[in-house]
């Protein structure tokens, strides 16, 4: 769960290596096709938080001074989490573009915008995967008898 939010941590594929490190202990049976389809729901998954925040930042105006304006920012708000993260990527993002892109405050406000709901989407669907990914962990040691 954690690396669904934290910058730089792989928390979708620990999901699924989760699912496996489960199947290998014996209390959760998952069949072959259910690990195949959560491999692939983690790879659309991964690829979407890849490819999604840098189209939405484009698409809002922003350029590369956003997105990295918004990651600083996220990392100096890690202090104050989640707040702090919040805050320190919208000002980041806006900073950014603001004095590196010598863009208008509006432009500088809409690319910061689209950040945060690039970070947003990219985010909820990590957080998804890995609350569904939970669900079944505790739903089937729990059917099982193991809790």
């Amino acid at each position: 769960m954690v690396g669904s939010i934290v910058p730089a941590m792989p928390g979708v594929p620990l999901a699924y290596l989760s699912l496996w490190l489960g199947r290998w202990s014996g209390y959760t049976p998952f069949s072959n096709t259910f690990m195949w389809i959560m491999a692939g729901v983690t790879l659309v998954v991964f690829l979407a938080d890849y490819f999604l925040p840098p189209l939405i930042v484009k698409r809002s105006g922003g350029s590369k001074a956003a997105t990295w304006g918004s990651i600083i920012g996220m990392v100096a708000g890690l202090i104050f989490t989640p707040i702090g993260m919040l805050l320190g990527m919208l000002l980041g993002a806006f900073l950014g573009e603001l004095w590196y892109a010598k863009k208008s405050g509006g432009e500088a406000l809409k690319a910061a915008m689209g950040t945060f709901v690039g970070f947003l989407l990219g985010t909820g669907l990590k957080l998804l995967l890995c609350f569904y990914v939970l669900y079944q962990l505790i739903s089937t040691w729990w059917s099982a008898g193991s809790l």
